[in-house]
């Protein structure tokens, strides 16, 4: 396990250097807003283009990680939602509560620490859990809060979730890796040397948005924010390993790669989600905050364990 502790040390270290950046103010929160901005629309998506579209397509689509990744995040997920009915919580602050419950940050520190810790192989696997939250997660809490709200599933209400959808340069950054993957298409020496360029900027901006962007984050409703940190670092992986070791078993290695996606924190959009509907930002921040300092501790030993069986 201090293997593993070592091997994630940089990364949460990049990410205490933003943390230190932004509470000094030396990174102020615009110019954070900025360097995520380039890193979700331009790194990130230029280095997950690259990576789906070098993979063979066989070794990227896997509909029964898919399942099982799905059906361990939606247990968490009702744990959640059942947790806040108990609370006599309405429909759209639950929702926003089981987001941060099921919701880690897979595309900015999963995508370059997993891909790091168990090499080019675990990408497919991070993408397909990352297509997973993106769809099925981000279009579900939209269609919460609006039914909560008393805006029902009429047509604006999926207007509203396929635009963004159509809008996440993530999910259209896999989507079209994958597609030129399944048709064989080779890339261009200039432009695979462009995304290698460009996508090498994802992982250290990503980690350093990250920490800069925990600068601002408030810890108020710390007992909520303790209760959702749980969920997510402990019941949530619990959840997937019992789906991909036992009830629909994978190979040994692409379990131990969603199980560790599944370990992550809070991600950092179900802030951003939070914040534009309105709905409990505090306890989200709190949560976010909370959750990636106790993942340092967290991470590590359920990793040493998956890689050891």
């Amino acid at each position: 396990m201090v293997e593993i502790f070592l091997r994630t040390l940089p990364f949460f270290a990049i990410i205490g250097l933003g943390y230190w950046a932004g509470r000094s103010r030396f990174f102020s929160e615009e110019a954070t807003a900025y360097l995520t901005k380039f890193v979700f629309f331009f790194a990130l998506s230029a280095m997950i283009f690259r990576f789906a579209a070098n993979l063979p397509f066989d070794e990227i689509f896997n509909g029964r990680l898919i399942l099982a990744y799905l059906l361990g995040t939606l247990a968490v997920y009702v744990i959640a939602t059942l947790v806040g009915w108990a609370r006599k919580l309405d429909i759209p602050t639950t929702a926003v509560e089981a987001q941060c419950a099921a919701i880690g940050n897979v595309g900015f520190l999963g995508l370059p620490m997993l891909a790091a810790l168990f090499g080019d192989s675990a990408i497919g696997v991070v993408m397909l859990v990352l297509s997973v939250d993106l769809v099925v997660f981000s279009s579900l809490i939209v269609i919460l809060i609006n039914a909560g709200r008393g805006k029902g599933l009429g047509l604006a209400t999926f207007r509203q979730v396929g635009m963004g959808l159509l809008r996440n340069p993530m999910i259209v950054s896999i989507t079209l890796g994958m597609t030129w993957s399944a048709l064989a298409l080779p890339i261009p020496e200039p432009m695979n040397d462009f995304l290698l360029i460009l996508g090498g900027a994802a992982t250290p901006g990503a980690l350093f948005a990250i920490g800069a962007s925990l600068a601002g984050k408030s810890a108020e409703r710390v007992e909520i924010a303790v209760w959702l940190s749980f969920a997510k670092l402990v019941i949530h992986p619990a959840c997937v390993a019992i789906m991909v070791l036992i009830v629909m078993p994978l190979d040994n290695f692409t379990a131990a790669v969603a199980v560790s996606a599944a370990a992550l924190p809070v991600a950092g959009n179900v802030y951003m989600l939070a914040q534009h509907y309105g709905i409990a930002p505090h306890r989200v921040s709190a949560a976010i905050l909370f959750s990636t300092l106790a993942s340092i501790a967290t991470v590590p030993p359920v990793i040493a364990w998956l890689t050891a069986m």
